[in-house]
């Protein structure tokens, strides 16, 4: 990264509070998915061969010359869009059998959307927690995480929508519960990460069992995908509530889970998964753009089909920023 793709972050007391709740939401690892620890040589059950080799032979497309001169110039000036990714959650992105080369659909996106602008992909792995902060530094050029859009982050960023957003309900494979709202979690274990926003729906649930004078969901608070995972499938919890691409995974690739049921990430209202950049520099739209385009060439669906995540595939990218949130 050179110094002068580097920008002033805003003074810390105006945006601390702010950055908290930007952290706290949508966040892959919070109940997510076991690591790459080896790739598919047969069809998983959905009927793709999920590859967690480093030798990727990734999807590409080729430049828009449009869309590359729409790029700030401070951006492609070195010739690089630098993209954060958390790699703890298959199959949006991950560790390879390698334990270094980042892979999965997020980064297939990321690496499209360079290749629309023109410019060479620079891969930046972070925890879930920081990409805000060096998004506002000027680290992270873009981020493609799973973030979903929510009113805090469009305080701070602009957003290029790519994939739908959906929670999953996560069972083992011998539940008989079917879950398609609050009624449906009463008095049963589900498992949650403090602070994201798998919380925030529970919580919001659990208020209306309340309020209807049924008995609540027993939250069980986990800091990592490992342990929750181990408890739901040893019957200590009842329900695991995780990103939707984790929990289509895990049920197409092993034998003890299933999905029971699915919520919009932005419950009760709707929302996306979107590319993230920092507000008012200019780079949302030619992403925007990109996006878009791929879309139209076909490598898109390629690539949603190749993780097994063709149902979350959006039609087009229209750019949502604090001006047109929620409009």
């Amino acid at each position: 990264m050179t110094p002068t793709k580097s920008r002033p972050i805003p003074a810390l007391s105006a945006v601390a509070a702010v950055l908290l709740a930007v952290a706290g939401c949508a966040d892959p690892e919070a109940a997510g998915a076991p690591g790459g620890t080896s790739a598919s040589a047969e069809p998983a059950a959905n009927g793709v061969v999920y590859n967690l080799a480093p030798e990727q032979n990734r999807i590409r497309t080729e430049k828009d010359a449009v869309l590359a001169a729409q790029v700030p110039a401070d951006i492609a000036e070195d010739g690089e869009l630098t993209v954060a990714v958390s790699p703890f959650a298959t199959p949006l992105s991950v560790y390879a059998t390698d334990d270094k080369t980042v892979i999965g659909n997020e980064t297939d996106i990321a690496q499209l959307v360079a290749d629309k602008l023109g410019l060479e992909l620079d891969l930046q792995a972070t925890s879930w927690e920081n990409w805000p902060l060096k998004t506002q530094s000027g680290d992270f050029e873009a981020v493609f995480s799973n973030v979903g859009i929510n009113a805090d982050r469009v305080q701070l960023f602009d957003f290029a929508p790519y994939r739908a957003a959906f929670m999953a309900f996560e069972a083992r494979r011998d539940s008989d519960l079917v879950v398609d709202g609050s009624a449906d979690i009463s008095g049963q274990k589900v498992a949650v990460g403090s602070g994201t926003n798998q919380e925030k729906i529970l919580l919001a649930w659990n208020e209306e069992l309340e309020d209807a004078g049924e008995s609540p969901a027993e939250l069980q608070y986990y800091g990592n995908d490992a342990d929750t995972i181990l408890a739901l499938s040893s019957g200590r919890l009842d329900l695991n509530l995780s990103p939707y691409p984790s929990a289509s995974y895990r049920e197409n690739t092993r034998d003890d889970l299933k999905i029971v049921g699915r919520v919009n990430a932005g419950w009760p209202s709707e929302t996306l998964v979107a590319a993230t950049t920092l507000r008012g520099n200019g780079l949302v739209e030619p992403i925007a753009g990109a996006i878009d385009s791929v879309i139209e060439d076909g490598s898109y669906a390629k690539v949603l089909e190749r993780w097994g995540l063709t149902d979350e595939a959006i039609p087009g990218s229209d750019v949502v920023n604090a001006a047109n949130f929620g409009k």
